[in-house]
């Protein structure tokens, strides 16, 4: 499998879950699968179907996914075709006629076609190995993009009994999940959920105040990198590219409003890296499979938590390091009030501002984003620790950079608290601070509240400064906040229990406003000659304009960061380069070596070896147990004389679990420790085995769940570090 994946698609190793899946998936069994966007689906259908004689069908609702995907598999020399509504008759002819010569091995399909009689005789003339529903939270009701055309898909179990199904999604709750499964009729599919991290993507959240000059500076600093801005309404969308424009950057609009023929042509500037940027309605990106946007804003944050991760998704699908912006003001949210008060349905209406209330919390919360986020999914996140063994915070968030001060919170909490109370607990943020600030306004006396004790007590803090304070209130359980449309705020039974007590609490704030932060925001995978890239970069577009394909089709910017980095100076080293399988290294690894070993030669630069991938992420493993070397070397140490892991978490101060992460980062790079000792009871193992199978081998909330909660997450966690080796 591992020379199929270099050989078509230019990786030596495969990401976390995609070997598991595939083989599961070529053992002719039934695959549900759960994976973020850009954690690399689409491979788990495509290289199964290079090993089946006949052909794979793919369902998928997204028409210009089609094509693209189809564009850059035949780029890797693979037969791939598509049938959607935008072909003309007679080349729908041709393809049919194709297949069934066997000249397709993946076939991308709407699922509308699935409802004339006549395809469905077609698609029985083939011999399909192989069919893989793409977006399959579509089929459920319960999802957040239902699509009457999905429930066609359930002829393929009725006509295809014996065919494989693999279905695909970046979203599903465990309710979409299970409708999912029985909606398609899977048999006993192997479920694989992959961690919804990603790694690479930086989160940030600042207030709208002056948003359009911040835009303008953050695109100044992602000069000449795609970028999708994204707007609340047409009106939105057309004045910030207009702007936009007037500023010198080429920003191209996208929404409902435009013609079909204008929003195509938009979208193809955008993909072939004509416009850098794209300032869009959310309809824009369903479907766009282009690896390299460096940056995602939006201009007024989403409806619901679900579509803001799919968003931020389209950011860094290649990898490399790119940032999420969001600018939030609670004044936006009567922009999403209005419409939903417009559904007739209480259930639905509700559930809909649920979810309002869930992105409200994502944007004023003080802890964690990535934390948060991950949660909301369902999904642990251990923090990594600095080099004395502390809390390093993700180190990618808005939170996590901002430098933290503590301060003594205990007076102005009491206020608050007292006020909440005085009031009745009924009011929300807004109106206990005017009553804390003395603002008489006409509500405030009308309710006779400005006669309170608690009226006009505070002068030394902002109305920032106090909703933030009250947000810190809410994290410690002190103040809860009601669900609906215009949220109060109320003194939990621990809030009553700290003021009778009297107790003393302090609570971090950040040093520096965050609206800066994204200027200080700098990750970068590896070194690389910055004018060799800028080169590579115009040669990849030279040869993608004359062949008429994105530039991304030919090297992804990885692959040229890291031609920028080793000098590959013949066709060996040039080929351990990510990203250059057979084809590629034919087709164009003449001409970029010629680009690269002229500028060496001019800039008096010498190549580098370049090392398999294996060596990579051993090296950089050990890059970073080498920078924590401290606290590894400890548990290194108490490993070899073979302390419990208990007694290694207490002598460290660290919980079990991170432990066993230290313990697993130094097997990874290669220290000689023997864990035999540490290896859970044979009966508790081979349960805690059986789970991995069945859920998958990467997050361990679904092991946990499918054990019935009898195990700790810590065991879990020390059972896989025996399933890994």
């Amino acid at each position: 499998m591992k020379q199929l994946l270099k050989t078509y698609f230019g990786y030596d190793e495969f990401r976390p879950l995609q070997e598991e899946i595939i083989n599961n998936v070529l053992n002719k069994k039934d695959t549900f699968v759960l994976m973020p966007t850009g954690g690399g689906k689409s491979l788990c259908y495509q290289l199964p179907a290079l090993k089946f004689e006949g052909i794979t069908l793919v369902i998928s609702p997204l028409i210009a996914l089609m094509k693209d995907q189809v564009d850059g598999l035949k780029a890797n020399g693979i037969a791939a075709e598509y049938i959607n509504s935008s072909l003309p008759y007679s080349e729908i002819v041709q393809i049919q006629k194709n297949a069934l010569e066997g000249k397709v091995k993946i076939l991308y399909l709407a699922p509308e076609r699935l409802a004339l009689e006549l395809f469905q005789k077609f698609l029985q003339s083939l011999k399909i190995d192989l069919i893989a529903i793409d977006e399959a939270h579509c089929i459920s009701e319960w999802g957040h993009d239902f699509r009457h055309d999905y429930r066609n898909l359930k002829i393929f179990r009725k006509q295809f009994p014996q065919v494989p199904i693999i279905a695909l999604t970046a979203t599903a709750t465990a309710k979409v999940r299970e409708d999912v499964i029985e909606q398609l009729s899977l048999n006993n599919p192997k479920i694989c959920v992959s961690s919804f991290d990603r790694e690479n993507l930086s989160f940030l959240i600042t207030r709208k105040k002056n948003a359009f000059d911040r835009i303008v500076r953050i695109l100044e600093k992602h000069k000449n990198e795609s970028a999708i801005i994204y707007c609340f309404s047409r009106k939105d969308t057309e004045q910030i590219a207009g702007d936009l424009k007037l500023e010198g950057f080429n920003a191209l609009p996208y929404h409902a409003g435009l013609n079909s023929e204008t929003r195509k042509r938009n979208q193809e500037l955008f993909i072939k890296d004509e416009a850098q940027i794209i300032v869009a309605t959310i309809a824009f990106g369903m479907g766009i499979d282009k690896p390299d946007v460096r940056l995602v804003v939006h201009y007024t944050f989403p409806k619901t938590l679900e579509g803001y991760y799919q968003e931020v998704g389209r950011a860094g699908r290649d990898g490399l390091p790119s940032e999420c912006v969001m600018f939030y003001s609670y004044g936006d949210r009567r922009k999403h009030d209005f419409f939903i008060d417009q559904v007739e349905n209480d259930k639905e209406r509700g559930g809909a501002l649920k979810k309002l209330d869930q992105i409200i919390e994502y944007c004023e919360q003080t802890g964690c984003r990535r934390k948060f986020i991950l949660s909301y999914f369902g999904e642990e996140y251990i923090f990594p620790e600095n080099t004395d063994g502390e809390n390093a915070g993700c180190g990618a968030c808005d939170i996590c950079l901002r430098p933290q001060v503590k301060f003594d919170a205990t007076e102005i909490a009491q206020k608050i608290l007292s006020c909440a109370i005085k009031t009745g607990n009924r009011f929300g943020k807004k109106y206990l601070i005017n009553v804390l600030k003395g603002k008489p306004t006409e509500q405030i006396v009308n309710n006779g509240h400005d006669t309170l004790s608690v009226f006009g007590i505070v002068s030394d803090f902002t109305e920032d400064e106090m909703k933030n304070i009250m947000r810190s209130l809410v994290t410690l359980n002190l103040l809860q906040v009601s669900e609906g449309k215009y949220p109060t705020l109320s003194v939990t039974n621990k809030g009553i229990k700290f003021l009778k007590q009297k107790g003393s609490l302090e609570i971090s704030k950040a040093k520096e406003d965050s609206r800066d932060l994204y200027e200080n925001v700098s990750r970068q995978e590896i070194e690389y000659d910055r004018g060799l890239f800028e080169k590579l970069r115009a040669l990849r577009k030279q040869i993608a304009d004359k062949q008429g394909i994105p530039p991304f089709m030919i090297f992804s910017d990885v692959s040229l960061q890291e031609m920028a980095h080793y000098f590959p100076n013949d066709k060996n080293n040039f080929s351990r380069i990510e990203g250059v399988g057979s084809r590629k290294l034919e087709s164009f690894g003449g001409v970029f070596l010629e680009v690269i070993n002229n500028y060496a030669k001019e800039n008096n630069i010498s190549f580098l070896e370049v090392p398999d991938r294996g060596e990579r992420r051993i090296n950089k493993i050990k890059r970073l147990v080498k920078a924590g070397r401290t606290r590894y070397a400890k548990t290194k140490e108490m490993v070899l004389q073979k302390l419990p892991l208990p007694a290694i978490a207490k002598e460290e101060g660290f919980t079990e679990g991170t432990i066993a992460s230290h313990i697993e980062k130094l097997l990874e790079a290669g220290e000689n420790i023997d864990i035999a000792y540490l290896k859970p009871p044979q009966e508790k193992f081979e349960k805690i085995k059986t789970a991995f199978e069945k859920c998958g081998g990467e997050k361990l909330k679904p092991v946990f769940d499918f054990l019935g909660e009898k195990y700790s997450y810590d065991e879990i966690r020390l059972a896989k570090l025996f399933l890994k080796q």
